[in-house]
């Protein structure tokens, strides 16, 4: 499946050392007037070789549209769109070819299909994301015209983890350090493990936490298509994900019905909830609350050093791979995360305006 969504439609294509990836976006309203120095934005954002903790693979990730904008503006067609790759160093995975990389999808790959490409990962690499990063940054321009706002920060490196809720935070900050947590201290912790890491030739991994405000109440249904699970299953579909959690999450566990239950109480401005350990969302359907959610990535699986594996023979091997490959896709994923909110947001706006009358 190549496909997300069910009214606001993205199917993506290419791979990571293929010509480029792209997509091709339908059921996009007609009349919005876009903001491509927005969409590149957020590419920049997730495009390798930004910092000294990304991959140094330098790519312009520029984005060409080829159909479904006219004079600023979607038309309501197909909109197709291609981002070219300019710095593929496919040697660099000649000596895999025939490898079975371990903790990656080599292995399930070759067997679901019976062939692979070993270049970079092929479709399974993390490139393919630069599509979703392009849908996603036309979906929020649609959400920003009906008041929804999505920011992502890093929240967790390692063992170190960001002592304060979003609401403590100045998210503002976010894009002012190369980590894209907006606590400078922690930052610069951060920026510190991932160092060390890069150094070790290792990876590490952690969280991502992600904020929705402005979400009116209504979106969502009830039974299948629950807000929250469209929520997951979008960020579960990206590349090095292992949890989701929106809410309270795993920690409400911790607490009785009695302290967890979010009170309603009625204000000038309508009802609302003393307490949002429901993250927004009560019966799949949001509440009006800020929607807010984690995401865990692993330490990426590529390691620049000595592992034991098998080949395509099973037979046992060591491998000491070369490439160009980021020690945290931490500061990279923001983009990603909040891309595929956008594209769930989005979908669920366009189908609560199916049920109105």
């Amino acid at each position: 499946m190549n496909t997300f969504g069910k009214i606001f439609r993205l199917t993506s294509f290419g791979e990571s050392h293929g010509r480029g990836i792209g997509g091709i976006i339908d059921g996009c309203p007609a009349g919005i007037e876009l903001d491509i120095d927005l969409i590149q934005k957020d590419l920049a954002r997730r495009k390798p070789g930004q910092s000294k903790i990304t991959t140094q693979r330098k790519e312009p990730d520029h984005v060409e549209f080829l159909s479904g904008v006219f004079e600023g503006k979607t038309q309501g067609t197909p909109i197709a769109f291609a981002i070219w790759n300019r710095d593929q160093h496919s040697k660099d995975y000649n000596d895999l070819k025939d490898v079975f990389r371990p903790s990656h999808a080599d292995y399930t790959y070759t067997k679901k299909y019976g062939t692979r490409d070993h270049r970079g990962g092929g479709r399974s690499s993390a490139r393919e994301t630069i599509a979703r990063v392009v849908a996603g940054a036309i979906a929020k321009q649609i959400l920003a015209k009906v008041g929804v706002q999505i920011q992502a920060y890093v929240s967790q490196v390692g063992e170190i983890k960001l002592p304060k809720s979003y609401k403590e935070l100045n998210l503002a900050l976010t894009e002012e350090n190369i980590v894209r947590c907006p606590d400078q201290e922690y930052a610069e912790k951060m920026i510190a493990r991932i160092e060390e890491a890069g150094r070790n030739h290792d990876t590490v991994g952690g969280l991502i936490t992600g904020v929705a405000t402005g979400v009116p109440v209504g979106w969502g249904e009830p039974v299948f298509n629950k807000l929250h699970a469209d929520l997951g299953f979008a960020m579960l579909g990206i590349n090095a994900v292992k949890g989701f959690e929106y809410g309270s999450g795993f920690d409400g566990t911790k607490l009785s019905g009695s302290e967890h239950n979010d009170i309603f109480v009625k204000t000038e401005d309508g009802v609302k909830t003393k307490t949002n350990h429901s993250g927004g969302i009560q019966g799949g359907i949001s509440n009006g609350e800020d929607v807010y959610f984690n995401v865990a990535f692993k330490p990426i699986a590529t390691l620049l050093k000595e592992q034991q594996t098998i080949d395509k023979n099973e037979n046992d091997i060591t491998i000491n791979p070369k490439g160009r490959h980021d020690p945290c896709v931490l500061p990279r994923a923001v983009p990603i995360v909040e891309a595929m909110a956008a594209l769930v947001l989005v979908d669920h706006y366009l189908l609560s305006k199916l049920n109105t009358i």
